[in-house]
């Protein structure tokens, strides 16, 4: 059996490069192109040295080139910018793979007011599925074009999602406080996050109109199964290299604890990369490092009414490339859990 062959457009950045750590490993899978400007007629080690004896060169992003010899594409490029190749590609007959943010919204209008600019392709928005599989696993199989979640929104709505569809909590207050590595920011250099300036520093930002607001809201919502949720989303960049944590905050009904992790274990129990931590523990990074795991944790405190969601994962793995080989992997019929841990 002929193996799929796979392009990476913005191979280069961190989440390339993950990309091309997953893949190399996956047995019914072979990358066919990676592109890079900046890079063009490189060798993969040049870049990345782990990858020396690879027979891998960055070329340049020519659709018409790589749409000849490719299947799917994984666009692993800024936002605005994917969607001028990801239009080219759809037409070609590929399947676009995207782990930007320029398809995860459902309304253009949000999108201008998070990203300051006009979305460039607003009809692509009601044909892109969005790329979250324990929640829209059927959708995903017969998709052309994936949004694949940002991190953050990853980490909170794969938390949150199950106690707001059983209606245990109120769909109001919620406040989501999480935290990201240093990787989260990209491969770019960056004064606010060279070494001398991240390291023993926690420190919050965007904590007001952060882009990852609308589409944790949105998301939010269609669990809960009202028109809008309004939240408090609160991100910090901490002194590691991946990994995300998310400490959620809501306001309980009537809660008793047994609901909670009976909603919990009858979402993620058959899910195999989500896991359910006991009553009282909570998510550590560490424990999902390197892997396409989430791990979920809940706690109750009887004073304020509040649960209390705790939540990990590796911000580069499940937060995106991962995600993205799993999307890859429902799409085709492969196991969900081939190339991933």
């Amino acid at each position: 059996m002929s193996k799929l062959k796979v392009a990476i457009f913005g191979a280069a950045g961190y989440s390339g490069e993950e990309l091309i750590r997953l893949l190399l490993r996956h047995p019914q899978v072979e990358i066919a192109a990676i592109t890079s400007r900046q890079y063009d007629g490189q060798n993969i080690a040049a870049v990345f040295p782990r990858f020396a004896g690879t027979d891998l060169s960055f070329v340049k992003p020519d659709t018409d080139t790589i749409a000849a010899n490719c299947d799917i594409a994984f666009l692993a490029l800024p936002h605005g910018l994917a969607s001028e190749f990801a239009i080219p590609l759809l037409e070609k007959g590929l399947t676009v793979i995207d782990i930007s943010a320029d398809f995860r919204l459902d309304d253009a209008d949000t999108y201008k007011t998070y990203y300051n600019d006009q979305h460039p392709n607003p009809a692509l928005l009601d044909e892109a599925v969005y790329g979250l599989p324990e929640r829209y696993r059927d959708e995903i199989k017969s998709a052309k074009l994936i949004a694949c979640p940002g991190c953050y929104p990853t980490s909170i709505i794969l938390a949150l999602s199950p106690i707001l569809a059983a209606g245990l909590c109120e769909s109001t207050g919620i406040i989501a406080s999480s935290m990201s590595g240093v990787s989260g920011a990209g491969r770019s250099v960056s004064l606010p996050f060279l070494y001398a300036e991240c390291n023993e520093s926690v420190r919050p930002y965007k904590v007001v109109g952060h882009r990852h607001t609308p589409e944790i809201e949105q998301e939010l919502a269609k669990a809960a199964g009202v028109e809008n949720i309004i939240m408090n989303f609160i991100p910090h960049l901490v002194p590691i290299t991946r990994g995300i944590h998310s400490s959620i905050y809501v306001d309980a009904k009537d809660l008793a604890i047994d609901a909670v992790a009976g909603a919990l274990h009858s979402a993620y129990d058959n899910e195999p990369f989500v896991h359910v931590l006991n009553d009282g523990e909570l998510a550590d990074t560490k424990h999902v490092a390197m892997t396409n795991r989430c791990e979920i944790g809940f706690a109750y405190d009887p004073r304020t009414s509040k649960l209390i969601l705790s939540s990990a994962i590796d911000n580069l793995t499940k937060g995106a490339s991962g995600q993205a080989v799993q999307c890859l992997n429902i799409i085709h019929g492969f196991d969900e859990t081939t190339a991933l841990l």
